[in-house]
């Protein structure tokens, strides 16, 4: 056990200690600041996907472009959670918290004005920063406000927020595109970010692990390169070729750098992810579910709402509207403490495994049924929400307890990187086989569905079009589904050995 010298102990303030036994006294309340915070982070995942049909006419951006303006957000995160959490225990949580704030409203100013898909692919890596400091300190900040009891509601609370966001962005957008023009989905983060950075000042106590770990700069860069390049190989694919010498050569880089980061973690004295947590069957079942649950649930959503306004004819807000009900059995599942109990009497292990099948068949009941109406639609959501408001906060819950308290921060970095990496992947791989089942049916030299409609003469011709993005459709959300089945499968396998292991 690692101890403290007086001189630490002394330059350590009474704010920094843990917790007394009743936690903090304005605890829930500064939980709620902490959600308002990190729900705006959160809702820019999934908010630009029903903006998709109007940045690809005002902005004459391409289903590449597409792409990137979603996964510049989602990547410069996931490469930067790691760091970030790590600053935050080490300089304080609270001081990350506001310069996150600032940074995230920041990007989304320039955003919301910008003119160019270049411009709105920078802005959005640009608020990634933002974000990323956002997602580590508010979770670290929650486990040292709460006592060890409460963590677990405190966290599902966190989690259900999580997944609130994520299914609401869609809604959300559609609301603003009804009624502004696009920028306004970006420019309305503004006064929320105010308004969290004054309670934060005001409310959030400073906590830091003054013996914490300096930032590790180059594991960030590689891993922040080595996940750009994965990514960007997958959307090339389709356009290029799988075989190109741009795809493989990208590939290529991605796996080298990917394994130096893995290989420089385990070297150096200070890494932003201890690979001795991987032995831990518990932290590894979690991580692995984690990945695989936001991978089917982000690329689903961003092809969700463009089969909706492309294929169904839906408005913006009509479409966000229809993929409300995910977000209403998050909301009522959560807040009522039915997913907790259901959870707790089922056991982390049960409860992951059984969330993510239903998730499976939620999804799989979108692909199937989803291109002759809503009906499957709506099933499938509901399904998809059931399944979330029951897993994901088992999974962050069973993340965050097989990390050391005192390294808090890097435990809400691992947890974002967790969610930030799966979506953007999620976003990719299915956006990327959706674009190469899309090619194979409709061989024309269009490089969005937008393009080939514009380009089909004739009633007939558009059907053809929009039964080949149907069948493209249904092709990456059955992919999505056995991704989620499989991750239910190992985590919940994972984690009962891990919980056997225990009791021997």
């Amino acid at each position: 056990m690692t101890t403290s010298s007086p001189e630490q102990a002394a330059a350590q303030p009474p704010p920094q200690q843990p917790p007394a036994p009743g936690g903090h006294p304005q605890r829930w309340l500064i939980l709620g600041v902490l959600c308002l915070a990190v729900l705006t982070v959160v809702l820019d995942n999934t908010v630009l996907n029903v903006a998709i049909p109007s940045l690809t006419r005002e902005l004459d951006a391409s289903t590449s472009d597409i792409q990137w303006m979603i996964n510049a957000y989602s990547l410069v995160q996931s490469g930067l959670l790691l760091t970030a959490g790590s600053a935050a225990d080490r300089y304080g949580r609270k001081k990350m918290l506001a310069v996150g704030l600032v940074l995230f409203g920041t990007g989304s100013l320039v955003a919301g004005l910008a003119g160019s898909t270049g411009q709105l692919i920078a802005a959005r890596a640009g608020m990634g920063v933002g974000g990323a400091l956002l997602m580590t300190t508010v979770l670290a900040v929650a486990i040292q406000i709460f006592t060890p009891e409460e963590q677990p509601k405190a966290i599902g609370i966190w989690a259900a927020v999580n997944s609130l966001g994520f299914a609401a962005g869609p809604l959300l957008g559609g609301f603003l595109l009804d009624h502004f023009w696009w920028g306004a989905i970006f420019l309305v983060n503004l006064p929320v970010a105010a308004l969290a950075l004054v309670a934060v000042m005001t409310l959030v106590p400073e906590s830091k692990n003054p013996r914490g770990d300096r930032p590790d700069a180059p594991g960030a860069v590689l891993s922040t390169i080595g996940m750009a390049a994965l990514v960007f190989a997958i959307i090339s694919g389709p356009e290029h070729g799988w075989t190109s010498g741009r795809v493989l050569l990208t590939a290529a880089v991605a796996v080298v750098v990917l394994a130096a980061f893995a290989q420089w973690e385990r070297r150096v004295p200070y890494p932003m992810i201890d690979m001795h947590f991987f032995r831990d069957r518990r932290f590894t079942g979690a991580v692995s579910g984690g990945v695989l649950i936001t991978f089917g649930m982000g690329g689903s959503l961003f092809l969700l709402t463009q089969h909706m306004q492309f294929v169904l004819g839906y408005e913006p807000l009509e479409a966000g509207l229809r993929t409300a009900p995910l977000a209403l059995m998050i909301v009522a599942l959560n807040f009522t403490g039915v997913a907790a109990k259901w959870a707790a009497r089922l056991g982390t292990p049960r409860a992951i495994g059984l969330g993510m099948l239903v998730m499976a068949a939620g999804l799989a009941s979108v692909a199937t049924v989803a291109p002759g109406g809503y009906t499957g639609t709506l099933l499938g959501l509901v399904l998809i929400g059931t399944g979330a408001a029951v897993a994901s906060p088992a999974m962050s819950h069973a993340i965050m307890s097989a990390i050391p308290p005192e390294k808090a921060g890097v435990g809400g970095g691992i947890n974002g990187t967790v969610a930030e990496f799966g979506t953007g992947l999620g976003v990719a791989v299915l956006g990327a086989l959706l674009n190469a089942r899309f090619a194979a049916l409709i061989p024309m030299a269009a490089t969005s569905l937008p393009m080939a409609l514009a380009q089909a003469d004739g009633a007939a011709e558009r059907g053809r079009v929009l039964n080949a993005f149907s069948s493209g459709l249904e092709t990456s959300l059955l992919v999505g589904a056995s991704a989620v089945l499989l991750g239910g499968l190992v985590a919940g396998a994972l984690l009962r050995r891990a919980e056997r292991a225990d009791k021997t």
